[in-house]
């Protein structure tokens, strides 16, 4: 009887969880989703699993997710193994012809197709693309200065075919949502110059999103969100407390480049963006669909 009881208490637990999710149900529905699945994480088949579960239930109740793939590590993996010799300047990858080349066949192929099996074996339809199909992302070459160190004078840094996003053009993305299908973008585009460019996923994550006007941008990292200088997490940012934040030396590193691609997805049409620990499992359910929220959420204020 007790067994019954207990078994009874989880019906009724899970019925709540239901009820409780209702709400965000009923608001998101036929909006995007723009998420940012990194390298790293899906090195794990548990948390791609997951990701994959979850990427298939926000189909299932209405949300069109659009995820968009890194792989930094994988392509540094493959380089290696082609005996590809990779320089980096201020820590950033100098992307020559071939290693431009490399970079596309790992992350518009086996990246790209191992995300879209994963998907397709958690029950739903995806579409694996990259930002050169359908005219979706027209790059441009990437725009960065260094500080020389003596002289303190701002010099242009080349990076070769690492590019940006210039323009883009949602139709493929609207096409394959409105087929039922979820798009899976390798952050690959193509100059008007002709040459293809490798571009940043954060970076191309936020330029779809605010093409689309999506309702969220998310961005899974390996970090809780972001935190204070007493290690709490901050659930709800604006870009001015971001601002404040970056002055008084709190967000430093990695996470001040995740940040400006929030805010500036966000002052561009994209209703919110969230960053968010991927290691928790369903974290995006948790984040999405109750109350309490899962990460650092991004908005105009």
């Amino acid at each position: 009887m007790a067994g019954d009881t207990a078994a009874g208490r989880d019906i009724h637990a899970k019925a709540e969880t239901l009820i409780e999710a209702l709400p965000y149900f009923q608001r998101y529905a036929g909006r995007s989703f723009v998420v940012k699945y990194g390298g790293n994480a899906m090195g794990d088949e548990r948390a791609a699993r997951e990701f994959a579960e979850d990427v298939v239930l926000l189909k299932a109740v209405g949300i069109n997710p659009v995820v968009v793939h890194g792989g930094g590590p994988q392509i540094g993996a493959m380089l290696e193994k082609l005996g590809v010799e990779t320089t980096f300047v201020d820590g950033l990858r100098v992307t020559d012809k071939q290693t431009a080349d490399v970079a596309e066949m790992v992350l518009s192929g086996a990246i790209n197709k191992a995300i879209v099996g994963s998907i397709a074996r958690a029950g739903g339809k995806a579409i694996g693309i990259s930002g050169k199909d359908g005219g979706l992302v027209t790059a441009k070459k990437l725009a960065r200065t260094v500080k020389d160190p003596d002289s303190n004078i701002e010099k242009a840094l080349d990076l070769g075919f690492v590019g940006e996003p210039a323009k883009v053009d949602t139709t493929v993305l609207e096409t394959a949502t409105a087929a039922g299908m979820i798009p899976v973008v390798a952050p690959i585009g193509v100059g008007e110059d002709g040459h293809t460019y490798n571009i940043n996923a954060d970076t191309m994550a936020g330029a779809l999103a605010a093409a689309l006007g999506a309702a969220r941008l998310l961005l899974l990292t390996d970090v809780t969100g972001v935190l204070d200088k007493q290690g709490n997490l901050l659930t709800d940012l604006t870009p001015a407390d971001i601002a404040r934040l970056r002055d008084d030396g709190t967000i430093s590193g990695g996470m001040i480049p995740k940040l400006e691609t929030c805010v500036s997805a966000v002052e561009a049409g994209c209703e919110a963006a969230v960053v968010l620990d991927g290691r928790v499992p369903h974290a995006m359910l948790l984040e999405f669909f109750t109350a309490r929220g899962a990460g650092t959420l991004v908005s105009a204020g």
